[in-house]
Formats: C-alpha cells, sequence, structure tokens
C-alpha cells in the first residue's frame, strides 16, 4: 500500500464512518474500482483507529461525564441520572454487534466483500434511510431513550458486519424509526461507535503490527481517517438540525447502482 492509497483509504474511512453511506463499503470499493491490491480488513480496522480518536475528541465533553457516571454507578450501585442511564444503554446497544462480530469476522473477511452485494446493500439500505426518515417524526430527545431503544438499535448494529450496510447508517435509521430527532439519532450513533471500533482494534491491529509494523503509509491513514472523521461528525451534527437525511440516501442509491453497472460491464466485457 502506498502512501497516496492509504491517504485516500483514510479519507473515505473517515467520511463515511460517520456520514450514514458505508466506510466499509467505501474501503472494499476503492481498491476494486482503482485496480489497487486488497488492503485487506486488518488495514479497515486500523483505519478506524483514526475514526475512533476522532469521536473521542468530539464527544469528549460527552465522554467524560460519562466516565464519572459511570464510576457512580460503580459506587453506589443505583442508575439515576441521564449520564448513568446512558452508560448502560449504550453497554446494552453495543453487545449485539460484538456477539455478531465474534461470530462471523471470517465471513466479514471473505464472503461479504463482493461489489456486487455491496452495491446491493447500499442501495437497498439508501431506499430504508430515505422512507424511515420521512415518515417517521422526529420528535423524541436523546434524553428520552429506553431500555428497548438501546436493545433494538443494538441489534441493528449487527446487520453493519456487511459491508454496504453502513453502522451509522444502520443504527440512525433504527434511530429515526424509533421517533429520536435527527441530532438524538447521530449521537447516539457516533458514540456507540466507540466500544465496538475500540474492541475490533484490540483484536486486529496487534496481528497488523506483527505482520507489517506501523509502516508510513498505515500512520498517514490513520491520521487521514481521524480529521477527516471529525471533520464529518461536525457536518453531520450541523446539517441533521435542520435537514433531513434524505441526501444521504439519494448518494447511496446513486453509488449503488452505479457500482452495479460496472460490475455488469467488467463481468460481461
Amino acid at each position: 500500500m502506498t502512501v497516496f492509497q492509504a491517504l485516500v483509504l483514510g479519507i473515505l474511512q473517515g467520511l463515511a464512518e460517520f456520514l450514514p453511506i458505508s466506510s466499509s463499503a467505501h474501503l472494499a470499493l476503492a481498491p476494486w474500482l482503482f485496480g489497487w491490491p486488497e488492503p485487506g480488513l486488518a488495514v479497515d480496522v486500523a483505519l478506524h483507529v483514526g475514526t475512533l480518536v476522532a469521536v473521542l475528541f468530539y464527544f469528549r465533553d460527552e465522554w467524560m461525564k460519562l466516565i464519572v457516571a459511570a464510576l457512580q454507578i460503580v459506587r453506589t450501585q443505583r442508575i439515576q441520572s441521564v449520564e448513568q442511564r446512558r452508560v448502560i444503554f449504550l453497554i446494552v446497544a453495543t453487545i449485539p454487534g460484538a456477539i455478531a462480530g465474534l461470530l462471523l469476522n471470517d465471513y466479514a473477511e471473505s464472503q461479504f466483500r463482493s461489489p456486487a452485494l455491496i452495491a446491493t446493500a447500499l442501495a437497498v439500505m439508501g431506499v430504508v434511510l430515505w422512507f424511515v426518515d420521512r415518515i417517521r417524526p422526529a420528535t423524541r430527545p436523546l434524553e428520552s431513550l429506553r431500555w428497548s431503544d438501546a436493545i433494538l438499535i443494538g441489534l441493528a448494529q449487527m446487520a453493519a458486519l456487511l459491508p454496504g450496510v453502513s453502522r451509522s447508517g444502520a443504527t440512525i435509521t433504527a434511530g429515526r424509526s424509533l421517533a429520536l430527532d435527527r441530532e438524538s439519532a447521530a449521537t447516539f450513533s457516533f458514540l456507540m461507535s466507540m466500544p465496538i471500533i475500540a474492541a475490533a482494534a484490540v483484536f486486529k491491529v496487534p496481528h497488523l503490527l506483527r505482520d507489517g509494523g506501523a509502516s508510513m503509509p498505515l500512520l498517514i491513514g490513520v491520521l487521514a481517517s481521524a480529521i477527516s472523521g471529525w471533520l464529518a461528525i461536525a457536518v453531520v451534527m450541523r446539517y441533521v438540525r435542520s435537514h433531513s437525511y434524505g441526501v444521504f440516501a439519494v448518494y447511496r442509491v446513486v453509488v449503488g447502482l452505479a457500482v452495479l453497472a460496472l460490475f455488469y460491464m467488467r463481468t460481461h466485457a
């Protein structure tokens, strides 16, 4: 992997992780489109470290409140405040995705990376996102989150193992289906990304470092994903305060159909 390739992949990872357009799809499709060597899932996870830094930095005040709340839960053995409930909800929402990752990891590295499958998932989930965001009211703030909401959003995160579905896309869609307002759905989705990305990094990054080390291209890619990830969060959080998710749904459908057309032409050339 060259420095340029790592830079492009890092930017794609950062932008697409927090825009509901599937970072895994873009990381899998870019090498296929440009004829680059397949970087592999371990490199994908390493680039996710950059987005982990982005979400920790952007929500640093929120994370400090959640850390304090978690310590209070341990000390008092009670759940009383909004922040304490949010800590528990984040834990509950993370469990389904963690189980799915452990059970389906091998499939995620092989069978799930077909361009046709990824393109189909992009387009289909784009339609689902648009439909849900259009018909559901945006009336519930994040403080209204319930146990059942956290479980359902966590179950939606399981689908993100399929490239093209999008972790943020699936969880934001689930949040909107529960009538969370658009900013609250995005906030909970982004906060949910921290434990799942951190867990994947703990499992995958050491293997990557043992095999190839912390090369300059990889470091450039991680830095690019951190900067572009922070920018994506800032843009989404500002944009959805007054706009729907429709523009992201349209992008998904257009890209999905374009990739399917290109796949058909390449396989029938």
